[in-house]
């Protein structure tokens, strides 16, 4: 039986841009991604949680089990999470799908917390992961990414096409690699 983070390793050593990172997040960065959510936020979605290590902190932040749906496109990561948190909301399926199969008639989310590796991607992948992300947030939903590269990992263009801004809400150096959190939300006069 392998541990988390070994499974993890041998997945990265697989498929290296479809995993992103050698480890998974660690606690400092953990707790960045999450500062802004607790149990007030109401329902929040994770999108690539991997081994959890978000999971866990949205969990210590309060969020209940009730109102987290974590969103695993790797079948034995999302087997993993059914084992580790079987009062979560658990979906093997592809980030980009969301909306176009819903969440099994939940309610829209308030937050959506991305551990996938958007550097990585083509802006085609990036628009379309935050296309359904925001068809299943509420019109003040926030989405939340964190990225290891200098500057917010989706570009410019991509958010303006999209109505979006992003904030840099924080860096951290206790993480390896150090990595910075962004929030992303919707223009003012696309609510």
């Amino acid at each position: 039986m392998f541990t988390p983070a070994l499974m993890f390793v041998r997945a990265w050593a697989r498929a290296p841009l479809q995993v992103g990172a050698v480890l998974p997040s660690g606690k400092a960065l953990s707790e960045l991604i999450t500062r802004e959510i607790g149990p007030d936020t109401g329902r929040v979605i994770e999108l690539g949680p991997g081994t959890g290590s978000f999971t866990r902190a949205l969990l210590a932040r309060g969020v209940r089990r009730a109102d987290l749906t974590l969103v695993e496109a790797r079948p034995d990561f999302a087997s993993l999470l059914q084992l580790s948190f079987p009062e979560v909301n658990v979906l093997c399926k592809d980030a980009r799908r969301l909306a176009r199969t819903g969440l099994d008639g939940e309610p829209l989310a308030d937050a959506v917390v991305s551990g996938l590796p958007l550097l990585s991607m083509s802006p085609r992948t990036v628009m379309a992961i935050l296309r359904s992300s925001f068809t299943c947030l509420q019109p003040d939903g926030r989405f939340y990414q964190f990225t290891y590269g200098p500057t917010c990992p989706v570009s410019r263009p991509v958010l303006a096409r999209l109505g979006l801004e992003a904030v840099r809400i924080g860096w951290t150096f206790r993480n390896f690699p150090p990595a910075a959190v962004y929030r992303i939300c919707r223009r003012p006069h696309y609510l």
